[in-house]
C-alpha cells in the first residue's frame, strides 16, 4: 500500500472539517485556483478582489469547478485591501464561523510595472499589506499566509537560493515584497500573529492571463506561437528560472495554513520544484508541447533584445526547508505541468 503524502492526508482531513477561509486576490490567477481547490475540499470561502488585474471569469470558472454546492459556500466581495472597511467586511464571521485562515494573494505584480509606476506598486503591496494585516490582527484570524516572491533574492548570485541568504533588491516590486516579510515578522513579534510567507518562483498554469504588457513568459509565448507572432527573448536566452506549476503553489498554501508544527510557522519558504530551465530550453519545451497538440507553428526564430532591467540572471530554489517543515512535495515538474496546462493555454488564444 502506497503511503499518502502530507498533502493528501491534509485534504482528507479538510473534507471532514469545513472551515471558513479568506482568499484575497481571489479573481487572479493564483487566487482563483486556491478558491477552486478549497471549494472542491468542501470548504467555505470568502473572496476579496478589486479587479485591478483579476477577472470575474476566473471566479466563475473556480466556482463552476468547485463541486456540488460550491456556489452556496462561496461569497465574493468586490473591495480593496487598501480600504480597512473592505478588509473588516471580508474577515467578519459567517454563519457562526470565524475566518480560520487568510491566504493573501492580492498584489500588483510585475517587475517592469513597478519600475514604470513605483507609487501604485507600493500602495497595493505595502499599504494594502499592512492594512489587511492590521485587520487580521483585530479580527483574531489564527493564521496569515501571504504571497512572497523569489524577487526578494535580488542581486544575490548564490544558487540554489536558500531562504536566509538574500541580496539587494533589483526593482520596486522586489523591495515591496521584502518589506512584506519584514512587516510579517514585526506583527508576529509585536502582536503574536502566526504568519507564513511563500516565495513563489515563476508560477504557471490554468487561468494565467496571456494578454497585456506584463503577461508572464509562458502564456505570452504560447499565445505568440499560436498566432504566428514574434517571440521575444530578453538577453541571450541563457537566463534561467525555476518554473513552478500552480498545483504546487496550492499545496504550499494549504500546508502552511493548516500545519500544527510550531517550528513551521512564522517562517518564509521557497515554493518551486528546485529545477532550473533556460529561456532557450523553455521555448523548446513549449514548442514541443504545442506540436504534440497538432498546433501548426510558423517556425520563425525568436527575436533577441536587451536584458530587462530589474531581472535576476538566474533563479533556482532550494526547497529543502519547505519539505522538512511543511511536508511540501511538488507534484508537477515543468514538463508535466506544461502537459497539463497547455490545453488551457491553447483555449485562451
Amino acid at each position: 500500500m502506497v503511503k499518502k503524502t502530507n498533502f493528501e492526508n491534509l485534504c482528507d482531513r479538510l473534507k471532514g472539517e469545513p472551515k471558513l477561509w479568506l482568499v484575497t486576490g481571489a479573481a487572479g490567477f493564483i487566487g482563483s485556483n486556491l478558491v477552486e481547490s478549497l471549494l472542491r475540499l468542501g470548504q467555505h470561502v470568502v473572496g476579496l478582489d478589486n479587479f485591478a488585474t483579476g477577472h470575474r471569469a476566473n471566479l466563475e470558472a473556480a466556482v463552476a469547478s468547485g463541486g456540488p454546492g460550491a456556489g452556496d459556500r462561496f461569497e465574493f466581495i468586490q473591495g480593496d485591501i487598501c480600504i480597512r472597511a473592505d478588509c473588516d467586511k471580508a474577515l467578519a464571521p459567517r454563519a457562526g464561523r470565524d475566518v480560520g485562515a487568510v491566504l493573501h494573494q492580492a498584489a500588483l505584480g510585475s517587475v517592469p510595472r513597478s519600475i514604470a509606476d513605483p507609487v501604485a506598486t507600493n500602495l497595493a503591496n505595502v499599504t494594502g499589506f499592512v492594512t489587511l494585516l492590521t485587520a487580521v490582527k483585530e479580527a483574531g484570524a489564527p493564521r496569515f499566509v501571504y504571497a512572497a516572491s523569489s524577487s526578494t533574492y535580488g542581486d544575490s548570485t548564490r544558487l540554489p537560493k536558500v531562504e536566509d541568504v538574500i541580496g539587494q533588491p533589483l526593482s520596486p516590486y522586489a523591495l515591496t515584497k521584502y518589506i512584506n516579510e519584514l512587516y510579517a515578522q514585526i506583527f508576529t513579534r509585536t502582536y503574536g500573529i502566526e504568519t507564513v510567507g511563500l516565495r513563489y518562483f515563476n508560477v504557471f498554469g490554468q487561468r494565467q492571463d496571456p494578454n497585456g504588457a506584463y503577461a508572464a513568459v509562458i502564456p505570452k509565448w504560447v499565445s505568440a506561437l499560436i498566432r504566428h507572432e514574434d517571440v521575444f527573448i530578453n538577453g541571450t536566452g541563457e537566463t534561467s528560472r525555476d518554473f513552478c506549476h500552480i498545483d504546487n503553489v496550492v499545496q504550499a498554501n494549504l500546508l502552511s495554513a493548516m500545519t500544527t508544527e510550531p517550528d513551521a510557522v512564522n517562517e518564509v519558504y521557497n515554493v518551486a520544484v528546485g529545477g532550473r530551465t533556460s529561456l532557450i530550453d523553455l521555448l523548446a519545451e513549449i514548442t514541443g508541447a504545442l506540436e504534440r497538440h497538432q498546433v501548426r507553428l510558423s517556425g520563425r526564430p525568436p527575436i533577441y533584445r536587451d536584458f530587462r532591467a530589474g531581472d535576476a540572471m538566474h533563479t533556482q530554489a532550494d526547497i529543502s526547508k519547505a519539505k522538512r517543515l511543511l511536508g511540501f512535495a511538488p507534484t508537477h515538474s515543468l514538463q508535466s505541468g506544461l502537459a497539463e496546462a497547455i490545453e488551457w493555454y491553447i483555449g485562451t488564444v
